[in-house]
């Protein structure tokens, strides 16, 4: 079950280099068949995600996918890039704990993970409606 360097290829570019190393070396530890399994799923979870405009008109019912997080900021990711590549995404931010300001919109994943945002493992999609009311945005 160890993932191959194409699935880690796959993972590379969602994660800051240390999440990436840190899945990595909990490979070679005693968590080790759930980190393995984790970067196996987590690929296959980046490959059937929505491209840009799949959810268009959804609104609030809109599937968010990915959660990212740094701070007191949030980005809920549900759509990946088109072109297969991380620089236009689209979900909704909350900056800093700001709800009254959160907005939906394009989200550059690279910018997120060289800034050293990490991806929440224990996410589970829901509702972009669902995100709204747990965080407490005003409707």
């Amino acid at each position: 079950m160890n993932p191959s360097s194409q699935t880690i290829a796959a993972i590379r570019p969602y994660l800051s280099r240390s999440q990436l190393s840190a899945m990595q070396s909990g490979c070679k530890g005693e968590e080790g068949e759930y980190f393995q399994g984790r970067i196996i799923l987590l690929a296959s979870e980046i490959l059937a995600a929505p491209v840009t405009y799949a959810q268009d008109g959804k609104g609030d019912d809109a599937i968010v996918y990915f959660h990212y997080f740094t701070g007191a900021s949030d980005w809920y990711i549900t759509e990946l890039d088109m072109d297969g590549g991380i620089d236009q995404a689209f979900g909704f931010a909350i900056l800093n704990g700001d709800t009254e300001s959160a907005e939906l919109g394009y989200i550059s994943i690279r910018e997120l993970v060289q800034h050293g945002a990490e991806l929440d493992l224990f996410f589970t999609p829901c509702t972009l409606g669902e995100i709204k009311r747990e965080c407490g945005v005003p409707a």
